[in-house]
């Protein structure tokens, strides 16, 4: 299977379980875990009713 890093956009050839899957290595696993903890993504609006699938909630 191949991948593209989404912290630093290398291409890599990698097993079906590989274990920093969709990431190409632990490093890039943990830079994009301080992102989150660094709050660097982020909603851009407030989410709204409209926003939701239908049937998330137990809705039909």
């Amino acid at each position: 299977m191949k991948i593209r890093c989404p912290i630093c956009h290398k291409e890599q050839e990698v097993p079906d379980d590989f274990a920093y899957r969709p990431f190409c290595s632990q490093r890039c696993k943990t830079i994009d875990l301080g992102n989150w903890l660094g709050e660097a993504y982020r909603i851009s609006r407030p989410i709204t009713a409209d926003d939701e699938e239908p049937g998330v909630r137990g809705e039909n």
